[in-house]
């Protein structure tokens, strides 16, 4: 159950106040939580059981009844099923307010559905609300002390089952209407400031994935330069650590010492993002994290990016090259994956398509002609199309016998240890997805970087290659509601994108 049936919803008359009203009952659960956490740390009582009922998470609740057929909505997003109740509770309504409006103005306009708002029974942890800097162990107060007085993160109640198509249908209860509840965006949005050292509101909704730090330097250039030209929209660079350069101040910086100032070896999977925002306000920007190697690392952060509802994460990283015709330095563009990295096989399995979406296809292969000024034969020669082998481990290639047959197969082009498990991660949580990786050695042909040639290949391909990254998220920026594609949603997919 999502709400104690002791406190009745609110029906609200349209979307823009069922909003304003989420973000009070939250602003009021929050503060009374914070204000009961401060007074109990001073040495004051304990809340007890009454006041507890306030540290609650609000509830949205849509109800569409149909006194006629439903309406025909071409739309992937923001659509009903099936008539009936659709619930799910929210945190954070004032920072998700631009999403919210999105999803509920058409399902309230399409199909007249009414909205309700109350306080749900799911409550806030509060580590979820404490501020940066406060001492908890204060005045000898333990975890043990806390969690006897104070909700407690639980992960009985954390999980994926409503994106996996895990979650129980009962006749009695609301269907879902988000991918994921008020307690798992939660949690979430605190690994987010662990593993990347940012704040998770600075996230921008067009993401660049990365398995290479020299990426960063490049990324941080661009944006510098960017802001430097004083670009419509664009606002702030933000680093890690909390490091923040204006536009104003953009044109008197050096990336370089920039760079060593951010304390970015701190965190495993440091972000860094390019603040800008559309004329309503709305966030456009773009946000690089550098997810080191490997599947865990590419599962892990892609699992907590997914609640911020991203509108695309691309994997632009390096790769091996597979077939003799390729050279260190080509391109290869995903259309397949060869999931050999295991992390998935229970969630999405091996056998599971993962499709290649049209429309970031068609912006990567513009971007990459645009950017390398080459095209038809040219571009074809440099920029190979084909499957790409993800595996868990790096050192595949002493199992090259075991292998070969199923490489050979799969007429894979390329191997690395993240793509299609990024891939694999936009499919299953519903963000669309990307791969355009470059040849940094082949081998099969005993084709490797040499110290001296590896500086200069990585001098000239990694700026060429994060340009291609971030003009082909400019290409999709400019129609991203074509981009949410009905590839990614099932049958009885909820309502919200």
């Amino acid at each position: 159950m999502i709400r104690d049936e002791l406190r009745p919803m609110e029906s609200v008359s349209d979307p823009e106040t069922a909003v304003d009203r989420l973000a009070a009952l939250h602003a009021g659960a929050t503060d009374a939580l914070q204000t009961a956490l401060a007074r109990y740390l001073a040495g004051g009582p304990a809340p007890d059981a009454t006041e507890r009922l306030q540290f609650r998470y609000p509830e949205l609740r849509i109800t569409y009844q149909p006194s006629g057929p439903m309406p025909r909505v071409a739309r992937a997003t923001a659509k009903f099923q099936a008539p009936g109740a659709y619930a799910t509770t929210v945190t954070q309504p004032g920072h998700f307010r631009g999403y919210l409006l999105e999803q509920l103005t058409p399902l309230v306009r399409d199909y007249g559905a009414s909205l309700e708002v109350g306080l749900s029974a799911q409550e806030i942890p509060y580590p979820y609300v404490i501020e940066p800097g406060l001492d908890l162990g204060r005045g000898g107060v333990t975890p043990r002390d806390l969690a006897t007085y104070f909700p407690v993160p639980l992960l009985s109640v954390v999980g994926d089952e409503i994106a996996d198509g895990l979650w129980q249908d009962a006749p009695d209860a609301p269907r879902p209407l988000a991918l994921f509840d008020a307690i798992r965006v939660d949690y979430s949005l605190r690994r987010l400031v662990h593993y990347t050292g940012c704040d998770w509101r600075d996230v921008q909704p067009w993401i660049l994935l990365t398995n290479y730090h020299r990426y960063v330097d490049g990324f941080i250039r661009h944006g510098l330069e960017r802001l430097a030209r004083g670009e419509d929209g664009f606002e702030r660079m933000i680093l890690p650590g909390g490091i923040s350069v204006s536009r104003a101040e953009a044109a008197s910086v050096d990336p370089a010492a920039l760079i060593a100032a951010s304390p970015w070896h701190k965190y495993q999977m440091p972000a860094y993002h390019l603040v800008a925002r559309g004329p309503n306000g709305t966030m456009q920007g773009t946000t690089l994290v550098n997810i080191g190697v490997g599947p865990s690392n590419a599962k892990t952060i892609t699992d907590h990016l997914a609640v911020l509802r991203p509108h695309c994460w691309l994997m632009v990283g390096h790769c091996g090259g597979l077939r003799q015709s390729q050279t260190i330095g080509d391109y290869v563009l995903a259309h397949g994956y060869l999931r050999r990295d295991r992390i998935l096989d229970e969630l999405v399995p091996p056998d599971v398509p993962v499709p290649a979406l049209a429309e970031v296809q068609l912006a990567l292969q513009a971007a990459a002609a645009g950017v390398t000024g080459e095209a038809s034969d040219a571009l074809k020669r440099r920029l190979r199309t084909g499957t790409v082998v993800t595996y868990d481990d790096r050192n595949w290639e002493l199992r090259f016998s075991q292998e070969r047959r199923r490489i050979n197969l799969s007429r894979a082009i390329g191997v690395d240890m993240e793509s299609g498990t990024i891939a694999a991660q936009g499919y299953r949580l519903r963000v669309p997805y990307g791969t355009l990786l470059c040849v940094s050695d082949k081998p099969l042909h005993g084709e490797i970087k040499l110290p001296g040639a590896a500086n200069a290949f990585y001098e000239r391909a990694v700026a060429e290659h994060l340009l291609i990254g971030l003009s082909a998220l400019d290409i999709l920026r400019a129609d991203r509601h074509g981009l949410h594609s009905r590839k990614l949603r099932s049958f009885d997919e909820p309502p919200f994108r």
